[in-house]
């Protein structure tokens, strides 16, 4: 295994009390997070800390089972579902037993019904909320932002994700890298998945194209999150990101669009759209899915009034929020509603002077 990349984001926690936060972030499965975070929890073992598994997944890999031998792991809680028994972590046992560092492996999955919380990084949140420790793992690719792009380099949708704000309010990331190859390599070896789907999976996600993608992914984006923990706390210049959507399909991607420019920038996201006299059920449940992606991303999400009309309303709350950044999608409207109404995208770049603009293509 390679000597991981150790990246401590020095942050001073509101609440001296919170429990802290490791997390082992790799490209893609078979890389050695859970390896990785099984030796860190052997050591704080052997430091005279009370340290246990709280939830492993093994996934059958041998050298997986190998590190986990001999440490204490904690009982999964049993759930019933239907004819079928599913566990989960425990973390009201959890909370009674407060152990000082607990394992919490796979922090993107999903919960049975009938759990606490829904997704397991929600179960994190409230351990460290006790003053627990946590060490955790998690692949690049679940992180909210970067979704849309993670579709597009690799043709995969990751459907079980993390809200950034989990990334970069802990306290420790430990990045694990692999070259490709090597990664590759481990799975036809079968270190990673069964010997019926390793062929499959060479030929689908574990390309070297994807791979190297996700790498370079994996590697900035961490970079990244470390380089806005700046020594006051405080980011360097105040920018402000405005995204205006409309309840349509492509709008999630304009809001992790926005989100990772707001990142970047270390800067605010505002996440607005105009009220429709008329929405369609469907387009209010795409309405409510974008205000969830926008909590996830750390966002703002407004609803405003037309007045007098799209374009107006859009350049007074840009101006009301000191917007420095505005991102607009390719509008959807035909060439006689732009002759007619006006083309929205043109009165913005008109109407804000010093802001920059951003028009996302459709495609």
């Amino acid at each position: 295994m390679p000597d991981p990349i150790r990246l401590s984001l020095n942050r001073e926690a509101a609440q001296p009390q919170r429990g802290k936060h490791r997390i082992f972030i790799g490209m893609a499965a078979g890389v050695g997070k859970t390896y990785r975070a099984l030796n860190s929890l052997r050591e704080h073992l052997e430091a005279g800390e009370d340290a246990l598994i709280g939830v492993l997944e093994t996934h059958g890999r041998h050298e997986t089972v190998q590190a986990a031998e001999g440490l204490p792991l904690f009982p999964r809680r049993e759930l019933q579902h239907g004819n079928v028994t599913l566990s989960e972590l425990d973390v009201d046992g959890l909370t009674l037993r407060h152990p000082e560092i607990v394992l919490i492996d796979e922090l993107a999955h999903t919960n049975a019904p009938g759990s606490r919380n829904e997704k397991r990084w929600q179960d994190v949140e409230a351990l460290r909320d006790v003053g627990i420790n946590v060490l955790s793992t998690m692949n690049v690719q679940h992180l909210e932002s970067l979704n849309d792009t993670v579709a597009r380099l690799t043709g995969v949708r990751v459907r079980e994700r993390v809200p950034d704000h989990v990334l970069h309010d802990a306290d420790e990331l430990v990045l694990i890298d692999l070259p490709p190859e090597d990664l590759r390599a481990r799975l036809r070896a079968g270190k990673i998945y069964s010997a019926d789907k390793i062929e499959q999976s060479l030929g689908n996600f574990f390309t070297v194209p994807n791979l190297t993608a996700l790498r370079e992914i994996a590697l900035r984006h961490v970079a990244q999150a470390v380089e806005m923990d700046v020594p006051d706390g405080q980011p360097a210049a105040h920018e402000v990101v405005v995204v205006a959507i409309a309840a349509e399909d492509t709008a999630a991607r304009l809001i992790r669009r926005g989100g990772q420019l707001a990142e970047r920038l270390h800067g605010e996201l505002h996440v607005v759209t105009v009220r429709s006299e008329r929405l369609s059920q469907e387009q209010s449940r795409l309405l409510d899915t974008y205000r969830e992606i926008n909590e996830a991303l750390g966002g703002h999400f407004e609803v405003l009034e037309k007045g007098e009309g799209i374009g107006t309303a859009l350049v007074t709350y840009a101006r009301r929020v000191h917007a420095t950044q505005i991102v607009m999608g390719e509008t959807s409207r035909s060439r006689w509603a732009e002759l007619w109404r006006g083309d929205i995208i043109k009165y913005v770049l008109r109407q804000t002077q010093g802001v920059d603009v951003h028009v996302i293509s459709r495609d």
